[in-house]
């Protein structure tokens, strides 16, 4: 499996919620994840998250680990980010304009598209970290809007994109509110679908396509066990859950990695 959906470092609002990347291995021997995709939970609210950049490239020195580069386009020389992360072999890089306290359809995040789009680079972005309900005072980033996604989709035929956290209303706004072409260019990961009893998942995996969904655990943030539950109890075939579990991610992405493990 790929989770293509994790993170290295710590959430500063809530103690205990931290993986070294040491523990993320540990995690993804436990539910039999192959490759991570792993990004830097710490430095989504550093006022420069590509700081974080360097401890993933670190851990990335194991070939099941790979690291998804945060760019803040808002930063002098972030267009260095990309070209770092085409050396790195990385999948994808992150922007998370919500976080970052920019316009998440802006200048800024029309530039880093496009950019991305160039490079034949997906950009990966969150809708959320956690729930509105449980958040600290202090983490105060809105939910990343349908609308945005929409957006930037429309504004560069070559532009892929990887959401995370979003849930089924999210989701369907977008899908439904695309075009058929701009849909084939957004993969959603499963970590917020809701799975039984409510089947969201199944439900979405009918409407909008197998193809369009890939496995992401959220680890540390949420338990990895639970995105392998919801695969579990889905009444799909092998090969359905196989492009879920790993080749909707790794056909999406284009790039196999140094070493792949797979």
């Amino acid at each position: 499996m790929i989770d293509a959906n994790c993170f290295l470092g710590a959430y500063p609002f809530r103690a205990g919620v931290e993986a070294t990347a040491e523990s993320l291995l540990a995690r993804m021997d436990q539910i039999g994840v192959s490759e991570a995709w792993v990004s830097h939970l710490s430095a989504m609210f550093w006022r420069d998250p590509t700081e974080g950049n360097a401890a993933l490239l670190e851990a990335a020195e194991s070939p099941r680990q790979r690291p998804v580069l945060a760019v803040h386009p808002g930063l002098a020389g972030w267009e260095r980010v990309l070209d770092e992360a085409l050396r790195a072999e990385a999948p994808c890089v992150r922007a998370d304009p919500m976080f970052y306290g920019i316009d998440p359809a802006g200048a800024g995040m029309t530039a880093l598209a496009g950019a991305c789009a160039e490079r034949g680079l997906p950009l990966l972005t969150a809708v959320k970290l956690e729930d509105v309900r449980q958040r600290h005072p202090n983490d105060s980033a809105a939910d990343l809007p349908p609308w945005a996604i929409r957006t930037l989709i429309r504004r560069h035929p070559k532009l892929k994109l990887i959401v995370t956290h979003a849930d089924r209303d999210f989701i369907e706004q977008v899908h439904f509110g695309s075009t058929p072409e701009e849909g084939e260019r957004i993969l959603w990961d499963i970590c917020w679908i809701w799975g039984p009893p409510e089947e969201h998942l199944a439900l979405l995996l009918d409407t909008v396509g197998v193809a369009r969904f890939c496995f992401g655990t959220a680890a540390p943030m949420r338990l990895p066990e639970n995105s392998v539950a919801k695969l579990d109890l889905l009444d799909i075939d092998p090969a359905s859950r196989r492009s879920i579990e790993e080749g909707n991610a790794r056909a999406f992405s284009g790039r196999s990695g140094r070493n792949n493990l797979l």
